[in-house]
């Protein structure tokens, strides 16, 4: 891909084709379900609250746009290494991870409804194996096929929606005496779903990572960001409403697959085998970026010197051998044990929720730092709001992770599983940077040695060969 290239539209489909997944039809099925129509405003407020979120991230990419961005970039200049390890891990691992193995048994629950002899966790593991064989090997055969399914997807969305908001199709309409009460309500329970509605809306940023290659990066960075999280809004907004109109909001909160018995009951048998398709191209094309990507990621942490130095390790065909690994190992684990089946794929998804609320607290923190560190640096003034956004961002994430659910029990499993994780997290970082790196966990790195790709935390050992035969 030749630089400046790439147009406001296309800037826009990336926004969008990196926040659609299978999880977010999960998602938005169970908030309708909980609360009904009402879910829309906890899906407002937190367009909202990443409109915000694009804010700082457009800045912090006009601050520093000779970087590929990414929350620890940022948070090496703005608060340190130990700040930019807890992020880096927090948002592209440790979130990945999650996120990847519930699309993981989601592609083997909605395969084993059309093959009901093979258990779900099996196909989800096969499916998994098979793609990170692939990813190993460095061929990635579906890298058209995710193009497509996110064009699917997203198209099948908007015709869907269209089709059951004007109640035109072949199943019977839930009149208002049929539909089933929420089982959420008042203003303080639907908006404890917002950690729910921000699953629909999260990764508008993978923008910046392609930021070099459009034409007017300036304008559509930050554009494009706000273009699609509108767009999505109304189509999940005219979807939510439409879901209502064929299902009751009983059965959309008590099934595991709520989009695939409101496809059913919209069309029969060809709205579940049309959604059950979509899904699972959904969902390879989302586990193959994440295997890729977050392997790259961990591969060029262990460069910066924040991993150890195997992870550098790459095959023949440049493929990160033991970022692939981990990954795939850690996502085997979490279907294996169980974490991710049928009544575990909410709580996976709200656990990842809060890692990456917390990258996006740690990115606000992030611009308000430097605006106090280099307040002549080149930036926006107009958008800078007095830090508003910032601040009424933070704490509006702070919530989302407070109310994370608006069950008790399932509050305290979801908490369970990011504060284990959290404190992992937090040991293995405070002991890397002090004990292995050897620098000052607090210390900010120059903007200016960032921008022009300066930084070599080296540790003191004799490097390994960095390629291996396979």
């Amino acid at each position: 891909m030749k630089s400046g290239k790439l147009g406001l539209g296309s800037a826009v489909a990336v926004c969008v084709g990196l926040i659609v997944a299978t999880s977010c039809l999960l998602s938005l099925g169970m908030g309708i379900g909980l609360s009904g129509k009402a879910f829309i405003l906890p899906l407002f407020v937190v367009v909202i609250l990443n409109a915000f979120i694009a804010l700082s991230f457009a800045e912090l990419h006009r601050l520093m746009p000779n970087v590929d961005g990414g929350v620890g970039q940022y948070s090496l200049v703005g608060m340190g290494p130990l700040a930019s390890l807890i992020s880096n891990v927090s948002a592209y691992v440790i979130t990945m991870v999650l996120a990847s193995s519930v699309e993981a048994a989601m592609c083997g629950m909605v395969l084993h409804e059309f093959i009901p002899a093979i258990p779900a966790p099996v196909i989800g593991i096969t499916v998994l194996v098979v793609l990170t064989v692939i990813n190993f090997f460095g061929v990635d055969i579906f890298s058209k096929v995710q193009n497509t399914a996110v064009f699917l997807l997203v198209g099948s969305l908007i015709a869907m929606g269209i089709i059951s908001f004007f109640k035109l199709g072949t199943g019977t309409v839930i009149t208002p005496e049929m539909q089933t009460a929420p089982s959420v309500s008042g203003i303080g329970g639907v908006m404890s779903l917002a950690a729910i509605a921000f699953w629909l809306f999260i990764g508008v940023e993978f923008i910046i990572p392609v930021a070099k290659d459009l034409k007017n990066a300036r304008r559509d960075v930050l554009l494009s960001m706000i273009i699609a999280l509108v767009l999505l809004f109304v189509v999940q907004a005219v979807l939510g409403c439409g879901m209502t109109n064929y299902v009751t909001l009983a059965d959309l909160s008590g099934s595991a697959m709520p989009h695939m018995v409101f496809a059913e009951a919209l069309l029969g048998s060809a709205g579940k085998i049309w959604m059950g398709i979509i899904t699972l191209l959904a969902g390879i094309s989302t586990l193959n970026t994440v295997l890729a990507s977050s392997a790259r990621i961990v591969l060029g942490m262990a460069e910066e010197g924040m991993m150890p130095k195997f992870f550098k390790i790459e095959n023949k065909a440049k493929a990160p051998v033991f970022g692939l690994l981990l990954i795939a190992g850690a996502d085997f684990l979490l279907i294996v044990t169980g974490f991710v089946n049928s009544g575990g794929l909410t709580n996976a998804i709200l656990a990842a929720s809060c890692f990456w609320l917390l990258s996006y607290i740690m990115t606000h923190t992030n611009v308000l730092i430097l605006r106090k560190r280099y307040p002549n640096a080149d930036r926006n003034k107009k958008l800078t709001l007095w830090g508003i956004p910032q601040i009424i961002g933070i704490f509006g994430n702070i919530y989302m992770i407070w109310n994370i659910s608006a069950d008790m029990k399932s509050r305290m499993a979801i908490y369970e599983v990011f504060g284990v994780l959290f404190a992992i997290l937090i040991v293995y970082a405070f002991t890397w940077v002090i004990g292995v790196m050897k620098v000052k966990p607090f210390a900010p790195v120059s903007m200016d040695e960032i921008n022009a790709n300066a930084i070599e935390f080296e540790i003191n050992e004799k490097e390994a060969d960095t390629e291996i035969a396979i």
